[in-house]
């Protein structure tokens, strides 16, 4: 009779795994753990190599492509973005100034592990020169993204489009960054999570603003 009672123990590891992924699922929260293990990843460095190496090489097939389908005045005139606060801006009033735009989303983990240091590099290096653009590509409206902004307690600004993506800030991945020069140029661009509060990027950011 002893011998079919259930015990916890007798449940595969692959079974208990499945319950608690699922759980995290179903309560929203699977997002945030997966940006947290992506972020430990951040944090041993195991993804920063990327960033420096695209900085150095702006001659970079991802770059260069990217350059081609930009309005030669200015990668991503003509584009208008709004803000949290229901500012519309365009991105031509940028031009000038170096732009670090990061492509993200609330569901997006890899967006979400590396946000901490972009607000990093932000806290250390945005300024009139330095223009940070936190672009959301979420679809279910702004007071989600505003939400989720407001509880993480991040300054950083934060825009979503106004009106049709530019051409050259696609990408077949998310997260996505540009480092855009003062003329207007793309320079730099990062597909997949990185960590961007290192020497190098400060750096570059900081040699191009002066």
């Amino acid at each position: 009779m002893n011998k079919n009672k259930f015990s916890i123990k007798n449940i595969p590891g692959w079974a208990v795994m499945l319950g608690i992924s699922g759980v995290l699922y179903l309560t929203g929260l699977h997002t945030e753990a997966i940006g947290q293990v992506q972020r430990l990843l951040l944090a041993t460095g195991i993804k920063n190599a990327d960033v420096p190496e695209t900085l150095q090489n702006p001659d970079a097939k991802a770059v260069v492509d990217a350059a081609a389908a930009a309005n030669p005045e200015m990668a991503g005139a003509g584009f208008k973005m709004v803000d949290l606060n229901g500012k519309q801006v365009s991105f031509e009033s940028l031009k000038g100034k170096v732009v670090f735009l990061n492509i993200w989303a609330t569901w997006c983990p890899p967006c979400i592990a590396e946000m901490p240091n972009i607000q990093k590099l932000y806290d250390k290096v945005g300024s009139d020169k330095i223009a940070f653009v936190m672009l959301s590509v979420d679809e279910g409206g702004m007071a989600k993204v505003k939400k989720f902004i407001n509880k993480k307690g991040y300054t950083f600004p934060v825009y979503m489009p106004a009106s049709q993506f530019p051409q050259e800030f696609y990408s077949n991945a998310i997260p996505t960054t540009f480092i855009i020069s003062p003329e207007g140029k793309i320079v730099a661009k990062q597909e997949g999570m990185a960590d961007y509060d290192t020497k190098e990027v400060r750096d570059f950011l900081q040699g191009m603003a002066k």
